[in-house]
């Protein structure tokens, strides 16, 4: 692996090649504009900056977006071949909660399911689904906010964005959705992309969209649900949501309203209903992730 100053080195004997072209006398030879660098010198530099040694400590973090492309390549050499794709969407959620209610969610999720199988990184949240019709308007589409894509757009993009991880060698790509509408879409992508490759490296995990179990888990702890008040809202998942940012439940304004119940559970005292979020997605991300283990140990 080459050092900043080789590199440095390299550039600077390609500059002089380019500036001083052999058969060429500065005395003799009228000045000339300066040649381009040819395809090969081009590939040259491309090598030698592709192999080029990280210059700063990296970041920790899994999420590819946070990361250099350096610090990228360097946790896939070290392991982290399986890539896990997260999708949301942005959708009514009732008064008190915001349109980003999965997104936010899998914040927390994936950046634990990843860590905890030590060998994955989460690309961006897919935010981006399909939310109802545009023309009529239907499902959450018929709420001022909610942004939808058609089917189709959103297959082609949770394949494009799993063949780009492939190309780059990550061995396994990972769908989770954190909505029912996305479960049809990342099944159809990871099917097609399998298909393409002639092998199964793409893995839709339904299992982590196991909302009855989520609530199963909850009653155990003791807590349960009464009847709907009305809204596309839940405890359990606002419980959830409020592990990573209470405020996306409008939870200081609910407590000043007086408003600080669903479905007949209080969300106050925040540091209660936290603890029983985190142990709600303790549950869930661990069971994603032996799921993820077998998909991958079935595969290989």
């Amino acid at each position: 692996m080459k050092t900043w100053p080789a590199l440095s080195v390299l550039i600077l004997a390609a500059v002089a090649f380019l500036v001083m072209r052999p058969g060429q006398d500065s005395d003799s030879q009228p000045p000339t504009a300066m040649q381009a660098p040819t395809p090969e010198e081009r590939e040259a530099a491309f090598q030698a900056e592709i192999r080029m040694e990280n210059p700063i400590a990296p970041l920790n973090s899994v999420w590819i977006e946070e990361l250099t492309w350096i610090e990228v390549r360097d946790a896939m050499a070290a392991g982290k071949t399986t890539a896990i794709i997260p999708t949301g969407g942005i959708e009514q959620n009732g008064p008190y909660v915001a349109l980003g209610k999965h997104n936010y969610v899998l914040e927390g999720a994936c950046d634990a399911i990843a860590r905890e199988l030590g060998n994955a990184l989460c690309t961006p949240i897919i935010k981006l689904v399909p939310e109802g019709g545009f023309e009529p308007k239907t499902g959450h589409m018929r709420y001022p906010g909610t942004l939808t894509v058609r089917d189709e757009t959103f297959r082609m993009m949770l394949e494009d964005v799993g063949h780009s991880l492939h190309v780059h060698g990550f061995e396994h790509i990972i769908y989770i959705g954190d909505s029912g509408g996305n479960q049809t879409g990342m099944a159809a992508a990871a099917a097609a992309l399998n298909e393409r490759w002639g092998e199964t490296k793409a893995h839709h995990i339904a299992g982590y969209y196991d909302n009855a179990g989520v609530v199963a888990r909850m009653n155990e702890l003791g807590v349960e649900e009464g009847p709907s008040d009305g809204y596309h809202d839940t405890y359990w998942l606002t419980s959830m949501q409020m592990t990573v940012d209470p405020s996306s439940v409008r939870y200081d304004e609910r407590v000043a309203a007086g408003k600080a119940t669903i479905n007949g559970v209080s969300i106050a005292p925040m540091e209660e209903t936290i603890a029983l979020g985190e142990q709600l997605m303790e549950w869930r991300n661990n069971k994603t992730v032996e799921l993820i283990r077998e998909a991958i140990a079935g595969s290989d």
